[in-house]
Protein backbone atom coordinates (compact mmCIF):
# COMPACT_ATOMS: atom_id res chain seq x y z
CA UNK A 1 0.00 0.00 0.00
CA UNK A 2 1.13 3.03 -0.57
CA UNK A 3 2.24 5.50 2.08
CA UNK A 4 1.60 9.25 2.31
CA UNK A 5 3.98 11.23 5.23
CA UNK A 6 2.23 14.72 6.06
CA UNK A 7 5.20 16.88 7.60
CA UNK A 8 8.60 15.76 6.34
CA UNK A 9 10.38 16.78 9.53
CA UNK A 10 12.87 15.30 12.08
CA UNK A 11 10.33 11.49 12.00
CA UNK A 12 9.21 11.81 8.78
CA UNK A 13 12.49 11.67 7.22
CA UNK A 14 13.48 8.98 8.37
CA UNK A 15 9.81 7.13 8.22
CA UNK A 16 10.18 7.69 4.63
CA UNK A 17 13.56 6.17 4.65
CA UNK A 18 12.54 3.06 6.33
CA UNK A 19 9.87 2.55 3.46
CA UNK A 20 9.92 1.28 -0.12
CA UNK A 21 10.88 3.87 -2.55
CA UNK A 22 8.12 3.42 -5.30
CA UNK A 23 5.31 3.44 -2.72
CA UNK A 24 6.05 6.84 -0.70
CA UNK A 25 5.37 10.51 -1.03
CA UNK A 26 6.24 13.17 1.08
CA UNK A 27 4.49 15.82 1.54
CA UNK A 28 5.87 19.47 3.00
CA UNK A 29 6.51 22.79 3.23
CA UNK A 30 6.84 25.21 1.16
CA UNK A 31 5.32 23.11 -1.71
CA UNK A 32 2.37 21.79 0.82
CA UNK A 33 1.74 24.38 3.22
CA UNK A 34 -1.45 23.61 5.55
CA UNK A 35 -1.63 27.35 6.90
CA UNK A 36 -2.50 28.42 3.10
CA UNK A 37 -3.68 25.10 1.73
CA UNK A 38 -4.31 23.95 -1.52
CA UNK A 39 -7.47 23.28 -3.06
CA UNK A 40 -6.86 19.60 -2.93
CA UNK A 41 -4.25 16.96 -2.24
CA UNK A 42 -1.87 16.09 -4.97
CA UNK A 43 -2.83 12.41 -6.48
CA UNK A 44 -2.05 9.71 -4.62
CA UNK A 45 -1.90 6.15 -5.56
CA UNK A 46 -4.92 3.91 -4.58
CA UNK A 47 -5.06 2.45 -2.05
CA UNK A 48 -2.72 4.30 0.45
CA UNK A 49 -2.40 4.77 4.54
CA UNK A 50 -1.20 8.35 5.44
CA UNK A 51 1.26 9.31 8.23
CA UNK A 52 0.54 12.69 9.90
CA UNK A 53 3.40 14.25 12.10
CA UNK A 54 2.74 18.06 11.68
CA UNK A 55 2.46 20.12 15.06
CA UNK A 56 -0.76 22.35 15.29
CA UNK A 57 -0.20 26.17 15.30
CA UNK A 58 -0.05 28.66 18.13
CA UNK A 59 -3.07 31.02 16.89
CA UNK A 60 -5.79 28.94 17.84
CA UNK A 61 -7.08 26.41 20.39
CA UNK A 62 -7.75 24.13 17.66
CA UNK A 63 -5.77 21.80 15.17
CA UNK A 64 -6.97 24.26 12.04
CA UNK A 65 -4.24 22.64 10.00
CA UNK A 66 -5.14 19.18 10.78
CA UNK A 67 -8.84 20.63 10.03
CA UNK A 68 -7.58 21.79 6.61
CA UNK A 69 -6.20 18.87 5.68
CA UNK A 70 -9.11 16.94 6.10
CA UNK A 71 -11.23 19.17 3.93
CA UNK A 72 -8.98 18.93 0.80
CA UNK A 73 -9.27 14.74 0.54
CA UNK A 74 -10.93 13.47 -2.99
CA UNK A 75 -9.68 9.22 -2.13
CA UNK A 76 -9.92 9.05 1.73
CA UNK A 77 -6.69 7.12 2.77
CA UNK A 78 -7.56 3.76 4.40
CA UNK A 79 -5.65 4.31 7.34
CA UNK A 80 -4.11 7.64 9.14
CA UNK A 81 -1.53 7.46 11.98
CA UNK A 82 -1.47 10.33 13.73
CA UNK A 83 1.72 11.58 16.25
CA UNK A 84 -0.10 13.31 18.87
CA UNK A 85 1.83 13.78 22.56
CA UNK A 86 1.57 12.38 25.91
CA UNK A 87 1.09 15.76 27.18
CA UNK A 88 -2.37 15.30 26.82
CA UNK A 89 -2.73 13.07 30.24
CA UNK A 90 -1.30 16.12 32.08
CA UNK A 91 0.47 15.64 35.62
CA UNK A 92 -0.37 12.47 37.13
CA UNK A 93 1.49 13.17 40.54
CA UNK A 94 3.85 10.68 39.09
CA UNK A 95 1.29 7.86 38.48
CA UNK A 96 1.62 5.12 35.44
CA UNK A 97 -0.30 6.62 33.02
CA UNK A 98 -1.79 4.03 30.08
CA UNK A 99 -4.26 4.39 27.30
CA UNK A 100 -7.60 4.26 29.65
CA UNK A 101 -6.53 7.21 31.44
CA UNK A 102 -9.15 10.34 30.95
CA UNK A 103 -6.66 12.99 29.69
CA UNK A 104 -6.31 15.81 31.69
CA UNK A 105 -4.11 18.20 29.37
CA UNK A 106 -2.63 21.42 31.10
CA UNK A 107 -1.13 23.44 28.42
CA UNK A 108 -1.96 25.05 25.71
CA UNK A 109 0.18 22.93 23.35
CA UNK A 110 -1.35 19.76 24.58
CA UNK A 111 -4.90 21.14 24.88
CA UNK A 112 -4.13 21.49 20.66
CA UNK A 113 -2.98 17.80 20.49
CA UNK A 114 -6.38 16.81 22.54
CA UNK A 115 -8.14 18.90 20.13
CA UNK A 116 -6.54 17.35 17.44
CA UNK A 117 -7.17 13.75 18.51
CA UNK A 118 -11.04 14.45 18.55
CA UNK A 119 -11.62 15.99 15.67
CA UNK A 120 -9.73 12.91 13.95
CA UNK A 121 -11.54 10.57 15.84
CA UNK A 122 -14.86 11.82 15.08
CA UNK A 123 -13.76 12.20 11.04
CA UNK A 124 -12.19 8.84 10.98
CA UNK A 125 -15.60 7.15 12.53
CA UNK A 126 -17.68 9.27 10.41
CA UNK A 127 -15.77 8.49 6.99
CA UNK A 128 -14.98 4.47 8.08
CA UNK A 129 -11.11 5.57 8.02
CA UNK A 130 -8.83 3.40 10.04
CA UNK A 131 -7.21 5.06 12.83
CA UNK A 132 -3.83 5.01 14.82
CA UNK A 133 -3.17 7.75 17.65
CA UNK A 134 0.74 7.37 19.15
CA UNK A 135 0.57 9.60 21.78
CA UNK A 136 5.03 10.42 21.88
CA UNK A 137 6.86 11.57 24.79
CA UNK A 138 10.09 13.37 24.08
CA UNK A 139 12.16 12.43 20.73
CA UNK A 140 15.73 12.36 21.36
CA UNK A 141 18.62 11.50 18.54
CA UNK A 142 21.14 12.58 16.48
CA UNK A 143 21.26 17.04 17.03
CA UNK A 144 18.50 16.21 19.49
CA UNK A 145 20.69 15.58 22.57
CA UNK A 146 20.52 18.84 24.10
CA UNK A 147 24.51 19.76 24.05
CA UNK A 148 24.31 23.25 23.17
CA UNK A 149 22.53 23.71 26.58
CA UNK A 150 25.23 21.72 28.03
CA UNK A 151 28.15 23.42 26.81
CA UNK A 152 26.02 26.65 27.48
CA UNK A 153 25.83 25.52 31.22
CA UNK A 154 22.30 25.59 31.56
CA UNK A 155 21.35 24.02 35.18
CA UNK A 156 19.46 20.63 35.93
CA UNK A 157 17.03 19.93 39.00
CA UNK A 158 18.68 17.98 41.23
CA UNK A 159 18.08 14.56 40.56
CA UNK A 160 17.07 13.58 43.86
CA UNK A 161 14.07 15.96 43.11
CA UNK A 162 13.35 15.29 39.54
CA UNK A 163 10.28 14.02 37.86
CA UNK A 164 10.37 10.27 35.98
CA UNK A 165 11.65 10.62 32.42
CA UNK A 166 9.61 9.23 29.11
CA UNK A 167 11.40 9.58 26.06
CA UNK A 168 11.67 7.53 22.77
CA UNK A 169 14.68 7.54 20.18
CA UNK A 170 13.90 9.18 16.88
CA UNK A 171 15.15 5.48 14.65
CA UNK A 172 12.29 3.97 17.52
CA UNK A 173 9.36 6.20 16.97
CA UNK A 174 10.07 6.02 12.95
CA UNK A 175 9.79 2.06 13.27
CA UNK A 176 7.06 2.06 15.39
CA UNK A 177 5.29 4.80 13.04
CA UNK A 178 5.69 2.35 10.39
CA UNK A 179 4.48 -0.55 12.25
CA UNK A 180 1.28 1.29 12.40
CA UNK A 181 0.86 1.88 8.91
CA UNK A 182 0.82 -1.29 8.45
CA UNK A 183 -2.70 -3.37 7.45
CA UNK A 184 -2.22 -5.71 10.34
CA UNK A 185 -1.59 -3.03 12.95
CA UNK A 186 -4.64 -2.86 15.02
CA UNK A 187 -6.50 0.43 15.26
CA UNK A 188 -6.80 2.75 18.65
CA UNK A 189 -4.22 4.82 20.93
CA UNK A 190 -0.73 3.49 21.98
CA UNK A 191 1.24 5.10 24.56
CA UNK A 192 4.73 5.59 22.83
CA UNK A 193 8.20 4.87 24.41
CA UNK A 194 10.86 3.17 25.74
CA UNK A 195 10.20 1.90 28.91
CA UNK A 196 12.74 3.15 31.15
CA UNK A 197 12.19 6.55 33.07
CA UNK A 198 14.93 7.73 34.70
CA UNK A 199 14.61 11.31 34.53
CA UNK A 200 15.55 14.07 32.21
CA UNK A 201 18.35 15.31 34.97
CA UNK A 202 20.09 11.55 34.46
CA UNK A 203 19.64 11.68 30.93
CA UNK A 204 21.48 14.90 30.59
CA UNK A 205 24.13 13.83 32.52
CA UNK A 206 24.40 10.63 30.80
CA UNK A 207 24.98 12.64 27.53
CA UNK A 208 27.75 15.10 29.11
CA UNK A 209 29.44 11.89 30.56
CA UNK A 210 29.45 10.06 26.48
CA UNK A 211 30.14 13.45 25.21
CA UNK A 212 33.10 13.81 27.09
CA UNK A 213 31.89 17.12 28.44
CA UNK A 214 31.45 18.92 32.04
CA UNK A 215 28.56 17.63 34.31
CA UNK A 216 25.54 20.05 34.73
CA UNK A 217 25.25 22.07 37.11
CA UNK A 218 22.54 21.00 39.35
CA UNK A 219 19.86 23.05 41.37
CA UNK A 220 16.94 22.87 43.92
CA UNK A 221 13.66 22.36 42.70
CA UNK A 222 12.85 25.65 44.37
CA UNK A 223 15.39 27.91 42.98
CA UNK A 224 14.40 26.67 39.35
CA UNK A 225 10.89 27.69 39.89
CA UNK A 226 12.44 31.07 39.75
CA UNK A 227 15.02 31.12 36.75
CA UNK A 228 14.09 28.53 34.77
CA UNK A 229 11.73 29.75 31.39
CA UNK A 230 7.54 29.31 31.56
CA UNK A 231 8.14 26.84 28.99
CA UNK A 232 10.47 24.99 30.79
CA UNK A 233 8.35 24.61 33.75
CA UNK A 234 5.49 23.26 32.22
CA UNK A 235 7.47 20.11 31.56
CA UNK A 236 8.65 19.86 34.61
CA UNK A 237 5.57 20.49 36.71
CA UNK A 238 3.99 17.73 34.99
CA UNK A 239 5.32 14.31 36.70
CA UNK A 240 3.52 10.70 35.13
CA UNK A 241 5.25 7.26 34.14
CA UNK A 242 4.06 6.60 30.93
CA UNK A 243 2.85 2.78 30.39
CA UNK A 244 3.56 1.38 26.81
CA UNK A 245 1.94 -2.35 27.60
CA UNK A 246 0.13 -1.62 24.91
CA UNK A 247 1.92 -1.06 22.35
CA UNK A 248 4.41 -3.88 23.24
CA UNK A 249 1.31 -6.83 23.33
CA UNK A 250 -1.42 -4.87 21.14
CA UNK A 251 0.80 -3.37 18.35
CA UNK A 252 3.83 -5.49 18.72
CA UNK A 253 6.55 -3.08 19.07
CA UNK A 254 9.41 -3.10 20.64
CA UNK A 255 12.03 -0.72 20.67
CA UNK A 256 15.32 -1.44 19.84
CA UNK A 257 16.93 1.13 22.39
CA UNK A 258 15.15 0.22 25.26
CA UNK A 259 18.11 1.62 27.04
CA UNK A 260 18.49 5.15 26.89
CA UNK A 261 22.41 5.19 27.13
CA UNK A 262 22.85 2.61 23.88
CA UNK A 263 20.37 5.92 22.26
CA UNK A 264 22.51 8.47 23.28
CA UNK A 265 25.58 6.57 22.05
CA UNK A 266 23.98 5.55 18.88
CA UNK A 267 22.95 9.04 18.37
CA UNK A 268 26.29 10.70 19.03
Amino acid sequence: MHTAVVGVGYTGRRVLALLPGGSISGLSRPKFDLDMPPETLPDLPQPYALLYTVPPGTDSENDTRLAALLSLFGPLPERIVYLSTSGVYGNAGGEMVDENRTPAPATKRARRRLAAEMLLTDWCVRKSVELVILRVPGIYGPDRLGIDRIRQGAPLILETEANPGNRIHVDDLAACCVRSLGKDAPPGIYNVGDGDHRSSTWFMKKVAMLAGLDAPTEISRARAEQSFSEARLSFLNESRILGTEKMRKVLGFTPRYANPEEGIQASL
